[in-house]
């Protein structure tokens, strides 16, 4: 058996094999769909192969839906040479069971795979044609967060990107780029509506999808390669609109054990191929069961009845509650937690940690006992639910093949978001987080993990984390088995005296009344564990200072800004280590800007307008190209009408 249109033809091999053939035209489909492409996605990959694919594959059997999805790859063009075209376009989508067994079904719905080769004509006409056709619906992406990305840390365009802002839309490289020129192409064509929509899984996908095209679309405006009235048209939500979205499904390499299994049942040139850029990608695709897509719903030019394959169609702040719910509650914070003591204690295999009694017992407490109380509950997904099947049906599914060392990649970077909205929680809601026990545990789990020494006393690697570096360094006298070694390093970690000017630049650009509490505005220290009269120290004379004179200027702006003492408030970029919010009444609106990373960091958004002054200085802000925020920086920009 070939996994082909033509071997497709031994329908009753197929059928002894236990694998589930298209009960449409596959041929018809891709007929159709070239005809008139209603669906376009970019990122050929395997979470969109399985999921995406198999979203509108139950469209297509169920009439919902008469043309399939037009495939297009921005990075690895070996995935549509050896995986898409030699195949007909199909896939062999095989779900792992925690029992052991799969479903295995082959999927039609890819019907037309394109590489987004500007300088390969056949490719580009291809796009453009496509990208003209009024009737086109959606474009998504799987293209990971990476894709979007314009610039280093440095705050500089990465090269490539420069050399596309320079060469303009005709012969476009980068994803973003090449998205920017097609949609240049359709607003040349009768500036039909459009939605634009990030699968990606990352926290306000949407936008960042949406800041990263803006830019590069005003870059090309500056030099005179694309007119106002085309950045107008995609800033019109209501023309191109960029939609949030929630994804969760775990989609591992493709397993050798399927492989062969699939071979023992007949099936031929199934082995994955390894590309030149070094994707590892099968014809099959195996992944997990359980799959979550999350979409707010506005789309300008109509839509797939998506609901009907299984995806919640709702608005953005529902969208944003799930992300919350998962990332914050229900999912990561148990992931961090295995992640960490799984490398300390030996595991390889995040299913196997599940049999240890007490990591079993710990996240369980992470999940269900702690975070409960205080997780954000989006409506649409019950939390109880989700984190049930988290603990007893996604985590413990031994055919899954997901291991510690890849879930601790980046944890600096996690820790912050994942355990530390529920502690803030905690403090809102009982005055303190004292009732904490297990996620007081996952930190002190993640210190441990960074000795660098396992449970036995041996080295293992760290995994990959751009604070490495600075981690390990606090902690070098830090000895296993050697209590005394330690002399409070953790503190340099896990507290950080730079970020106290930027909290009170919180406090006075939140909501309500700032509280200063007497002696802090000059910074000064004292141990809780000296008991209350330590924290209640008697002062001579005020301690003027440099942050008493930050405090100074902060009070200043609030009381002068309507917005800042009596305005909305909307989060506008959200990381975890920066946030820019906004507060805004009808006579003013103030952007809150705080980058509390030691690195520089550039936030791409839509300001809603050019320039700015910021209260706290009295400097002018001008938004394009990007804001840089130096570090451990904080602004209050009023924007100008």
């Amino acid at each position: 058996m070939k996994l082909t249109l033509q071997g497709l033809q031994e329908k009753e091999q197929w059928k002894n094999a236990g694998i589930g053939l298209p009960s449409y035209d596959i041929e018809k489909v891709a007929e159709e769909t070239k005809k008139n492409p209603v669906w376009v996605h970019f990122g050929a990959g395997n979470i969109f192969r399985i999921f995406i694919g198999g979203i509108a594959d139950t469209l297509i059997s169920s009439g919902e839906m008469k043309k399939g999805i037009t495939c297009v790859e921005t990075f690895d063009f070996d995935v549509v040479d050896k995986i898409y075209r030699p195949y007909d376009n199909l896939v062999l989508a095989v779900t792992l069971k925690a029992d052991g067994s799969t479903d295995k079904k082959v999927l039609g719905s890819l019907a037309e795979a394109i590489k987004a080769q500007s300088e390969v004509p056949e490719e580009w006409d291809r796009l453009k044609e496509i990208f003209s056709d009024k009737n086109l619906q959606m474009i998504s992406f799987t293209i990971t967060e990476k894709g979007y990305a314009l610039k280093g840390v440095d705050g500089n365009y990465f090269p490539f990107i420069q050399k596309d802002i320079d060469n303009g839309p005709e012969k476009p490289v980068s994803a973003m780029a090449v998205v920017c020129a097609l949609l240049y192409e359709r607003f040349q064509a009768g500036k039909a509506p459009l939605a634009v929509v990030s699968m990606d899984n990352c926290s306000h996908n949407g936008e960042k999808l949406r800041n990263s095209i803006l830019t590069m679309a005003k870059e090309w405006e500056k030099k005179g390669y694309v007119t106002g009235e085309f950045v107008n048209y995609i800033s019109d939500e209501d023309q191109v609109s960029f939609p949030w979205s929630m994804i969760d499904k775990i989609t591992p390499r493709p397993a050798e054990s399927v492989c062969r299994s699939l071979e023992e049942l007949g099936i031929e040139d199934i082995a994955p191929v390894i590309t030149s850029k070094n994707t590892y990608i099968a014809p099959f695709v195996n992944a997990e069961g359980p799959q979550y897509l999350v979409i707010e719903d506005h789309f300008p030019n109509g839509r797939p009845a998506l609901e009907k394959a299984g995806v919640y169609m709702t608005d953005r702040d529902t969208v944003n509650k799930v992300e919350r719910m998962k990332v914050t509650t229900c999912l990561n914070p148990l992931h961090t937690a295995l992640a960490v003591y799984g490398c300390v204690l030996g595991y390889t295999l995040i299913a196997d940690e599940m049999k240890d009694e007490e990591l079993n017992r710990l996240v369980h407490e992470i999940g269900p006992v702690e975070g409960m109380p205080v997780v954000t509950d989006p409506g649409i997904l019950s939390p109880e639910a989700f984190v049930d099947e988290v603990i007893n049906v996604r985590i413990p599914n031994p055919f899954m093949p997901d291991t510690p060392q890849r879930i601790a990649t980046d944890t600096s970077q996690k820790v912050g978001i994942r355990y530390g909205e529920t502690i803030k929680a905690y403090v809102a809601q009982y005055g303190d987080a004292e009732k904490l026990k297990a996620i007081p545990l996952a930190i002190a789990g993640w210190c441990r993990y960074l000795l660098g020494v396992d449970d036995k006393g041996e080295k293992f690697e760290l995994s990959s984390d751009p604070m490495l570096a600075e981690l390990t360094a606090a902690l070098k006298d830090v000895k296993f088995g050697e209590k005394e070694s330690y002399t409070g390093q953790l503190k340099s970690i896990l507290s950080n005296e730079k970020h106290l000017p930027l909290i009170y630049a919180m406090c006075f650009g939140m909501p309500g009344i700032p509280c200063v509490y007497y002696g802090s505005e000059w910074g000064a220290k004292a141990q809780k564990s000296e008991g209350d009269p330590a924290l209640r120290a008697c002062f001579d004379a005020p301690v003027w200072n440099d942050l008493s004179e930050w405090i100074s200027k902060l009070a200043e702006a609030k009381k002068s800004s309507n917005a800042l003492q009596y305005g909305d408030f909307r989060s506008v970029v959200l990381t975890n280590r920066q946030c820019i919010f906004e507060r805004k009444t009808d006579e003013e609106r103030v952007l809150v800007a705080i980058n509390a990373d030691e690195n520089e960091y550039t936030a791409h958004f839509d300001a809603g307008c050019g320039t700015a002054i910021d209260l706290i200085t009295g400097e002018p802000h001008d938004f394009g190209g990007g804001s840089k925020l130096p570090p451990y920086s904080a602004y209050f920009w009023k924007c100008e009408h």
